[in-house]
């Protein structure tokens, strides 16, 4: 039941645990318990909602970042993966592979902010040897969701 569980909750974490307890074949109490378990366990660390801010009137840039790093002996990339992530700008860090180390991923209203926070506050961290700042310019599908889907007609018109 289990990873069936977080499959269902991953795609929709709003699911009535009634319906949850229905798709799952259980009763609802072992559901809501197996959830507080999994939330207990950190292997559920949070709940989120996809916004599709093109849609309302607050402007926001997204940037992925990629940095190179000198790794901490013995910490491996941990502690400045921590440093980093504890700025409350920065969305998401990711430990990558290929030229670069990590991937950080920042949410701001302007490239100026975003700009400011790689200059002021990313590049001077003593473990930083480069960066490269990529802008996002449109989401076609973001965690699985598809979020600006035309929902033009695409059928073909017959004509008798």
């Amino acid at each position: 039941m289990r990873n069936e569980l977080l499959a269902i909750i991953e795609k929709n974490s709003r699911i009535d645990l009634k319906d949850l307890a229905v798709r799952l074949g259980r009763d609802e109490i072992d559901v809501a318990n197996e959830l507080a378990k999994l939330e207990q366990e950190g292997i559920i660390c949070g709940y989120h909602t996809l916004i599709n801010w093109e849609k309302t009137d607050v402007e926001t840039v997204t940037a992925l970042i990629e940095v190179k790093v000198t790794p901490q002996r013995g910490q491996g990339f941990d502690r400045i993966a921590a440093r980093i992530y504890n700025y409350p700008e920065v969305r998401d860090v990711f430990l990558i592979s290929g030229g670069f180390d990590l991937m950080v991923i920042l949410e701001e209203q302007s490239l100026k902010d975003i700009a400011r926070f790689v200059s002021e506050k990313l590049s001077t961290l003593d473990s930083i040897l480069s960066t490269s700042t990529h802008f996002i310019l449109k989401k076609y599908k973001d965690h699985g969701t598809i979020v600006n889907e035309s929902k033009e007609d695409e059928r073909e018109v017959v004509t008798p």
